[in-house]
């Protein structure tokens, strides 16, 4: 039996998301599956030791060209799916678009969302339904990476990770500048962790110039020491890092969503993106801004995120 499964989203936390169900459709059938996916969504690089994944397979779209763009570029798309001879897909949108393209891939059993319904389309609730209708079962379990335990122990020996310390993420990067919150609230906190445990903090930041300013103030301050930065590692490379860690603290970044699905205690920073981003996981522990009863696009609250809160959140983590 070969599955495909289809997520054309953009980023890290868009695949994530939808883990629970793709796991459930492996479950089901008994064999992993294969995700067709755009090459910024970077699964290549977080899901290579995850068993219920098999193949990633680019999806070279974008809205002006690329390979699989326009009627002639679908067509390419059907010619380089046909060739893995699918059984079974899965389509993670309600686009006719793909549904056709697995109709001249020859791929015979096809399961999507309902066709022309993408406006104000719910992340996660089409997928709920998806799952319920082909297989019965409600969904409500986290999503789920493995990572070689060797590369665990290994980045414990190079990274001097000690289990008597707190070792904690700091996801301080973010997909855009209203994400990001100011280095000062970082800062804050790690002076109150600080004053009550031993800790060493690892920063995950990208190499955009304001991201670097961000990781530079926290990295010319009194805690420097404490501080590992991570944004010369691929993130395949940071991810056996983070499995290390008790606890993260983060931007709406792909880091966030990488680390719930670790397993990983994660306090989500949501300044400015739907509240279901940073809520999804029963491992998220959203903080949103001062004021707000709930968050969303453009709400423009990274200013007032409070360090107390999230200091007192993680205090209630860690104890």
């Amino acid at each position: 039996m070969k599955i495909l499964a289809i997520q054309n989203r953009m980023g890290i936390g868009d695949t994530v998301i939808f883990l629970p169900y793709i796991r459930e459709i492996s479950k089901r059938f008994n064999t992993p599956v294969n995700l067709l996916v755009k090459k910024s969504s970077k699964a290549d690089q977080f899901l290579d030791q995850t068993e219920y994944i098999n193949k990633i397979i680019h999806l070279e779209q974008n809205k002006k060209n690329g390979k699989h763009g326009g009627i002639i570029g679908a067509l390419r798309l059907a010619k380089d799916l046909r060739k893995y001879k699918f059984d079974k897909v899965y389509i993670f949108n309600s686009s006719l678009r793909f549904n056709l393209v697995a109709r001249i891939a020859g791929i015979k059993s096809i399961y999507q969302y309902p066709l022309f319904k993408k406006k104000n389309q719910h992340i996660i609730n089409p997928a709920i339904a998806l799952i319920k209708k082909n297989f019965n079962v409600d969904i409500n379990s986290d999503p789920q990476i493995n990572i070689d335990e060797n590369l665990k122990q290994i980045a414990i020996s190079k990274y001097e990770i000690n289990s008597n310390e707190l070792n904690i993420l700091l996801a301080i990067g973010g997909s855009g500048p209203t994400k990001r919150i100011p280095a000062i609230t970082f800062l804050s906190v790690i002076k109150k962790i600080n004053q009550i445990k031993r800790c060493k903090f690892f920063l995950a930041t990208g190499k955009n110039d304001e991201e670097q300013k961000i990781l530079n103030q926290i990295m010319n301050s009194e805690f420097k020491e404490k501080c590992i930065p991570l944004d010369n590692l691929k993130i395949s490379e940071t991810l056996p890092i983070i499995k290390n860690c008790d606890v993260s603290i983060c931007n709406d970044t792909g880091f966030s969503h990488l680390s719930s699905a670790l397993g990983i205690k994660t306090i989500t920073l949501m300044a400015d993106t739907p509240f279901i981003y940073g809520s999804y996981s029963s491992n998220m522990y959203p903080i949103i801004p001062d004021g707000e009863t709930t968050v969303g696009h453009n709400t423009f609250g990274k200013d007032r995120i409070n360090s107390d809160k999230i200091f007192n959140k993680l205090k209630s983590i860690i104890d």
